[in-house]
């Protein structure tokens, strides 16, 4: 039986932010609710995710998916409960996972859903046992495929990806460093995430850290930042280093981005720098999951969350993660 609801929140974009983003840029609507047509799911919003990448769908700027609108609803990975469906995999009462917006209400093809299985906190399928875990997995093991005693250097490290990166080149047998901002942050690394280094880029001279930190010098290096703190890892890098590429945080609000390197780096110490996306992997996400869940169970893998209540301040968990307020994962709870 077709489930009734009547109104629909959703935050939508209502300018396109120029710098940092403002409270300003985003409306909060109520519309007509959705219903869910022929091989479609109605799904009521739980979790909602916030994260760097958003940044980027809000930007004119050419990019690796296409932007936002004026109008559009904030585009974010969301879980949720299935209230009605017309599509045999999925019945009223299931968890699924899947790119529904910032709203109360979505609509999704059940192909594009993904459901959640009975037994784990929902919320974990949008950072370790989703988008967030499933990054750092393959961002680190594919793309800089560390080794045994290498010194691996993680910036944003108190952040959502950046932890869970750090922590598996530990288990990987891997020295780690972390780099993030604030005494907090650094308590995270060390005392949480196991970080065998913590460097705070907001005190004292960080190149000098980081050659502190690093006296054998830097393997590899997991850069969620880009700009000064990645300039400074750099300066260390050894020869045959790998740099993934996974963020330029520090960029994106920027109206001229700059560079952060300079590419005969790459000749001196030939070193490979490598960008990915973690949607190429989606064919391997059922190998990842079953290992990072084992991780998380037998604590290998920890995590801390930044929860902020209720739809109309997703705007302001998202101005706060830009800013390094969260720690761990940015989550706002309906």
């Amino acid at each position: 039986m077709a489930v009734q609801v009547e109104t629909n929140r959703r935050v939508t974009m209502a300018s396109r932010p120029e710098g940092f983003p403002q409270e300003s840029d985003f409306t909060l609507e109520e519309v007509e609710a959705p219903s869910a047509g022929p091989g479609e799911v109605l799904v009521r919003t739980h979790w909602l995710s916030v994260d760097p990448y958003q940044r980027g769908r809000m930007s004119s700027a050419r990019s690796y998916a296409k932007g936002l609108e004026l109008g559009d609803v904030i585009t974010a990975q969301a879980v949720g409960e299935v209230i009605e469906s017309n599509d045999s995999r999925y019945e009223p009462g299931d968890f699924v996972l899947g790119q529904l917006g910032w709203q109360d209400y979505a609509v999704a093809r059940g192909g594009v859903l993904r459901k959640i299985p009975p037994g784990i906190e929902p919320q974990l399928a949008l950072h370790v046992l989703g988008a967030t875990g499933l990054t750092a997995y393959f961002g680190l093991l594919d793309v800089a495929q560390p080794v045994p005693g290498d010194t691996v250097v993680v910036s944003g490290a108190g952040g959502a990806v950046g932890s869970v990166a750090g922590q598996i080149a530990r288990i990987m047998g891997c020295r780690t460093v972390g780099i993030a901002g604030g005494a907090d942050k650094q308590e995270d690394l060390r005392d949480l995430y196991r970080f065998d280094e913590a460097i705070d880029y907001k005190t004292g001279d960080l190149r000098s850290a980081v050659k502190a930190a690093c006296p054998d010098g830097v393997d590899v290096y997991f850069d969620n930042c880009g700009g000064e703190i990645s300039a400074a890892v750099h300066s260390r890098v050894n020869i045959g280093a790998r740099i993934a590429i996974c963020g330029q945080v520090s960029q994106y609000n920027v109206e001229r981005p700059q560079p952060t390197f300079h590419p005969g780096f790459l000749i001196v110490v030939r070193a490979r720098m490598q960008g990915f996306l973690v949607s190429d992997y989606a064919p391997r996400f059922v190998e990842a999951i079953p290992r990072l869940a084992r991780w998380v169970m037998n604590g290998d893998i920890r995590y801390r969350e930044t929860v902020t209540e209720g739809l109309e301040n997703a705007p302001r968990a998202f101005i706060g993660m830009l800013n390094g307020e969260n720690r761990g994962k940015a989550l706002v709870k309906l």
